[in-house]
């Protein structure tokens, strides 16, 4: 059996390098992300480059070629295509797109930066690598090399069971792959649909078509609204209208709203800010702007802050609980504050106070929507059917009075949009003379798709975001948070030629990409990419009909897809019911059926609520949710199983730094019979301010590569203990040599860990289970001993190679540091870490190392530890040493170098080779981020880089990251 080029190589930190490049900003980001929300997207290079390499054949050794005649002959074809192995893997990057080396670019960027020097064209010298479209030499290469590896078909066929948004099997298709691209929901189905299919069968020249019918569709929407969105002279345009939720005041009962802040623009070249105006003798709120000094007096200015609330009648204050009563007796209301225009012959936007015109405009819609609603009502036409009670986002909807779908829209919204679906029908009609029935259809779905672009921007939970000065999507989180100010576009004239604008552009641009060479559309390798809407456990598919499987399976617990995708499935449903019918047929997207861990499914089946001291026998709605994603990722992947040829790779990119996802993942491929044969860490998530965040979070993408595995002999977990061991060491070794570090370096020994268990499946504990039968190893006894490994390794790191002997606490804060590289992480990974060195999270918070609050660790400053009674800089002799190292840095800043140098002559630390050991691992543990001037944003890095350069020179900083900035800049001279 031929091995896969990922297989045996793979170049993980140039995909990486180019995957964060494609992130780096959100208009760089592909075109085709734009089209509609999606909550979890791959990188179109990671996706391209998993997709290819799965494809292609390794490079064989001259063993191998010995003893293999399949392998001779790809060696002998591949040294007569390419030369050398080098030549080939040179191939291969380019192939992707990658024209340069994007780690060499990334830091020239860096190195610039801190200099302040612009660098000349983009910094990389090439062009972003998914903009680089497979020429027909490129795709017939794969496709060649592919058939030289196995017996694939022609094209080769790529499945994607969980294709989501829609990154891998869109690569796919452009490599010219027979693409199937399942998904269980509707919504994600349409937009595969609208960016996979589409694009590449109707070609950029459709983008005309939709300019001209959505063109059309704004102006009958237009027509109906006009009357209800006056402006104030003929220059203006409206930008937004900026309002605010309101309850009663406890007091007067007179509403009262609640905004975190005032500000209109802010952090621009000229800020504004809203100046509330209260006459309690009038019962009346007027707001003005203001702008300047005034606005930086009016803009910080809150009502509600901290979940609390202040009536700007009688200043008194008023909680939570108050505010969820009102608005759950319907008593909640908004109030208008402002108006964002634009004016011909002035630049920029513009700020007014609300005039009578703005308020008849209001009055006349709210008229207009009760002389509609019962028609539309009998038609189908209004989102009123209650939100799903399977729920995990109570608190951002229901909390608030927010019940039925169409309540997350103010009258005038709702208005709007369903005069919108009313004109997008008639527009369809229209239409139906004039285009083909495939033009037709395509055109219903860009106009649906549109249509769920404007409700996801004018809602009210659609924020202003006065930095941008534009209005912030409703799904800015993965969830239903409430926002207590919101904005509203000028439905009338701004937000139908917005949302055609952006679906027709995102279009153009993503059947550019998708474009296909012309000979292999009309030749015998003529490919197309299959969207099917159903379940990943249920393909339709052949036993054995697919050479390759590549997928993103959800990652457990992280998004709840179905209920976030129901607020678009109520109106898709609406708008696509007769261009697409099939993808219209489901009453809400189908949660019983969907591969994560949904709590929210068992609230009701749970025998423990999770907290407190649990009963034996117990069990609470997050377990039986574990049990039931393991459930349908082991018949997920036994279906992928089921479908590959017996020479057929499948390829699982997986994110999540929580030990338990892992545990699950590893589970159901080792249950649907699979064995792991390579792992690849690929730094894919964009780089996040953890300085300021506080909060960790896995940066790499795993990329696992399996195979159907044959017959094993099964082991006891006695007997493999050691090799495991030995494969975590040497990933860890290898992936940190790439420069992995953190809960990446942790998270990279899994593959090779899980790959151990794969060859001698079923592994057994020694023990009998509940039925006497012998137990199955679970797979995270075995990746908790890669974590103990691993801690070890990343211990001698921080020493220079040595092996110093601390404490556990001690051990267990450096490793905190060195892992999240963040004061704020997840209770269950101090747990794990805890575990790992045979400590109890308990005693660390017993010592006020860490603050555990809301499933969250905290780690806490020498200062707040000595707040809390149990750090004292006097003290004669401490209980572990980073007391000690604690004691000294409060030492230090707060009484300077001599009272430092006296406290490690007291404590008999001065020449004590331990402790500068410990100083040297917590220089490299604890994050060196700095701010714009030098400093470090960490006070204990700062306190620790000062101890080091007066108390313990010889102790080396970490080394830079990057060659001297003033050299990298040079090279791109």
């Amino acid at each position: 059996m031929s091995r896969s080029l990922i297989e045996q190589w793979f170049p993980a930190a140039t995909v990486g390098a180019e995957s964060l490049r494609e992130r780096a900003t959100f208009t760089a980001l592909p075109s085709l992300f734009a089209l509609h929300v999606w909550w979890a997207r791959r990188p179109l290079a990671a996706s391209r480059a998993a997709v290819v390499a799965s494809l292609v054949p390794a490079w064989p050794s001259d063993a191998e070629a010995e003893v293999d005649s399949r392998a001779a002959k790809i060696l002998s074809a591949l040294k007569a295509e390419f030369g050398d192995e080098d030549a080939y893997h040179d191939w291969f990057v380019r192939a992707l797109g990658i024209l340069g080396d994007p780690v060499a670019g990334r830091a020239r960027i860096k190195a610039a930066n801190e200099l302040g020097v612009k660098l000349k064209g983009n910094g990389y010298g090439y062009q972003r690598a998914f903009t680089h479209s497979p020429d027909e030499k490129t795709i017939l290469r794969v496709h060649e090399l592919a058939a030289l590896r196995a017996a694939v078909a022609e094209p080769p066929v790529v499945v994607d069971p969980f294709a989501g948004g829609g990154s891998l099997p869109f690569e796919a298709a452009r490599y010219g792959c027979d693409t199937v691209a399942n998904e269980l929901n509707p919504v994600a189905a349409a937009i595969l649909e609208g960016t996979v299919a589409l694009p590449a069968q109707l070609g950029p020249e459709f983008a005309e078509t939709l300019r001209l019918w959505g063109g059309r569709w704004a102006k009958r929407v237009e027509e109906r609204l006009d009357r209800f969105f006056p402006r104030t002279n003929g220059r203006e345009g409206i930008v937004a209208y900026i309002w605010a939720h309101t309850v009663p005041c406890p007091t007067t009962g007179l509403p009262t709203p609640l905004a975190p802040d005032l500000w209109l623009s802010r952090g621009n070249d000229s800020e504004a800010a809203i100046r509330l105006h209260v006459d309690l003798d009038a019962a009346t709120i007027g707001t003005s702007i203001v702008s300047g000094a005034e606005a930086s007096e009016f803009g910080s200015r809150s009502t509600y802050k901290n979940k609390t609330g202040v009536s700007v009648w009688t200043d008194e204050t008023f909680g939570g609980d108050y505010i969820r009563d009102q608005a759950r007796a319907g008593r909640i209301g908004q109030l208008l504050l402002a108006v964002a225009t634009t004016e011909s012959g002035k630049t920029g936007r513009q700020f007014r106070a609300p005039v009578e015109a703005d308020l008849s405009g209001l009055a006349a819609a709210e008229e207009e929507l009760n002389r509609c609603m019962p028609g539309w009502e009998i038609n189908g036409d209004v989102p009123i059917e209650e939100i799903d009670a399977v729920s995990n986002y109570d608190r951002g909807h229901r909390m608030y009075g927010i019940y039925r779908w169409a309540d997350f829209f103010s009258s005038r919204q709702l208005l709007t949009h369903v005069t919108a679906l009313e004109e997008l029908k008639g527009t369809l009609g229209a239409a139906s003379d004039s285009l083909s029935d495939q033009s037709l259809r395509a055109l219903g779905l860009y106009l649906a798709l549109a249509l769920d672009k404007a409700v996801d921007y004018n809602s009210r939970q659609a924020d202003w975001h006065s930095a941008r000065l534009v209005v912030a999507h409703t799904f800015t989180k993965h969830n239903f948070a409430f926002s207590w100010r919101f904005a509203e576009f000028d439905g009338a004239h701004s937000l139908l030629p917005w949302v055609v604008r952006q679906i027709t552009k995102t279009y153009t641009d993503t059947a550019n990409l998708a474009r296909r060479p012309a000979s292999l559309i009309e030749g015998e390798r003529h490919a197309n990419a299959r969207i099917v809407l159903g379940s990943a456990t249920d393909l339709p598919l052949e036993e054995g009909s697919v050479d390759v499987v590549v997928t993103d399976p959800p990652y457990y617990d992280n998004v709840m897809y179905g209920e976030c995708s129901d607020y678009f499935y109520v109106w898709l449903k609406r708008s696509l019911h007769d261009a697409w019918p099939e993808l219209t047929t489901q009453r809400l997207s189908d949660k019983e059926a969907e591969a994560v861990a949904n709590p929210a499914l068992f609230k009701d089946l749970a025998t423990h609520s999770g907290r407190g001291k649990r009963r034996e026998g117990t069990v609470t709605a997050a377990e039986l949710a574990d049990r039931h994603y393991e459930t349908l990722l082991t018949r997920s992947f036994s279906e992928a199983h089921r479908v590959l040829k017996h020479d057929g790779v499948m390829t699982v990119m997986f994110t999540h730094k929580r030990v338990d996802a892992w545990d699950t993942l590893g589970q159901a491929l080792l249950e649907a019979g699979f064995a792991i044969h390579s792992s690849w860490p690929v730094h894919t998530e964009p780089e996040s301010s953890l300085h300021q965040a506080k909060k960790n979070a896995a940066a790499s993408t795993i990329l696992l590569t399996c195979r159907k595995r044959s017959s094993t002999e099964p082991a006891y977990w006695s007997e493999i203990r050691g090799e495991v061991e030995r494969a975590a060491e040497e990933a860890a070794t290898q992936f940190a040599e790439q420069g992995i570090v953190g809960v990446d370096l942790t998270l990279a020994t899994y593959g090779p860990v899980l790959s151990v268990l794969s060859q001698r499946w079923p592994v057994y504990t020694g023990e009998l289970d509940a039925e006497g039968s012998p137990e199955v190893l679970r797979p995270d006894i075995a990746l908790d001993l890669a974590r103990e490994k691993v801690a070890t390794l990343k211990k001698r790191g921080l020493l220079g190679g040595r092996d110093v002997d601390f404490d556990r606490a001690t051990d267990w804060w450096l490793l905190a540091w060195n892992d999240f590289q963040a004061a704020e992480f997840p209770f269950d990974e101090a747990r794990k870490l805890s575990l790992a060195l045979h400590l109890d999270v308990e005693d660390l918070a017993a010592k006020k190392l860490v603050k555990s609050s809301s499933g969250t660790v905290t780690l806490q400053t020498p200062a707040q530890r000595r707040t809390a009674g149990v750090l004292d800089p006097d003290g004669a002799s401490f209980a572990v040493e980073v007391d000690a190292l604690h004691a000294l840095m409060l030492v230090y800043e707060e009484e300077g170098l001599s009272a430092a140098r006296v406290f490690l002559e007291r404590t008999g630390r001065r020449d004590n080779q331990r402790f500068e050991a410990l100083v040297q691992a917590a220089v490299h543990a604890v994050p060196r981020t700095k701010k714009a001037d030098g400093s470090f944003f960490r006070a204990e890095a700062t306190a620790l880089e000062g101890i080091r350069q007066t108390l313990f020179p010889s102790i080396e900083p970490p080394a830079e990251p990057t060659p001297p900035a003033e050299q990298l800049v040079l090279e791109t001279a």
